[in-house]
């Protein structure tokens, strides 16, 4: 079975959401970093269990990039939870089973960054970052040898993740064939909403 790894938030304002997500929560998220080419960085809350929240916007540090911004962040007025992410040991085998049993998560690609104390971070996944988000579907995503990200964040503990869809069979089938399970409502939309442990009570993105 996959196991959580990250959820999405992507935002146009950076500095404004991860003041909401501090507000709202009584947690402030972490800096995360730079992602050079894309345009973009982020900020990281735990959730607990090894997993975390990550918060990406545009980078004012960075010119604009050559393409659209990963996660349609060049569309969106306000931030959404867009995706998900699942860990796998081995994202190789990931996609080969997931393609033999129908379903085929994207060709595994590097990405790297650096960290606030000069550390650098590389991982392998299967975001298509030309075509979009998979949305309800979550991209494998392969640390390596590197440490994840979760350690020594700040937590907000993650109470539930689930989505709407109108055919949630459809999303289902895709689920089983990466080893990964969702909760899904059938509803005329497709939306995805985490609800996190904040200090005041429950807190949900969407």
């Amino acid at each position: 079975m996959s196991t959580l790894d990250h959820l999405v938030l992507a935002t146009p304002d950076l500095d404004a959401t991860v003041a909401e997500v501090a507000r709202l929560t009584g947690t402030k998220p972490a800096p995360g970093g730079r992602h050079p080419g894309l345009g973009t960085a982020n900020h990281l809350l735990g959730l607990g269990e090894g997993a975390y929240l990550e918060i990406i916007g545009p980078d004012p540090d960075q010119g604009e990039p050559s393409r659209p911004r990963p996660f349609g962040i060049d569309e969106l007025t306000e931030a959404r939870l867009v995706t998900w992410a699942v860990q796998v040991e081995n994202v190789d085998a990931a996609v080969e089973t997931a393609r033999e049993a129908g379903y085929d998560p994207g060709t595994p690609w590097v990405m790297s960054r650096h960290t606030p104390d000069g550390g650098e971070l590389r991982w392998r996944l299967t975001l298509d970052y030309e075509h979009g988000h998979r949305g309800l579907v979550p991209f494998l995503i392969d640390w390596g040898r590197t440490p994840h990200p979760s350690v020594e964040l700040p937590v907000a503990p993650l109470v539930s993740l689930e989505a709407v869809h109108p055919e949630p069979e459809t999303v289902e089938d895709r689920l089983k064939t990466i080893g990964a399970t969702l909760q899904i409502k059938p509803g005329n939309r497709q939306a995805l909403a985490a609800t996190l442990l904040g200090e005041t009570g429950l807190v949900v993105f969407h």
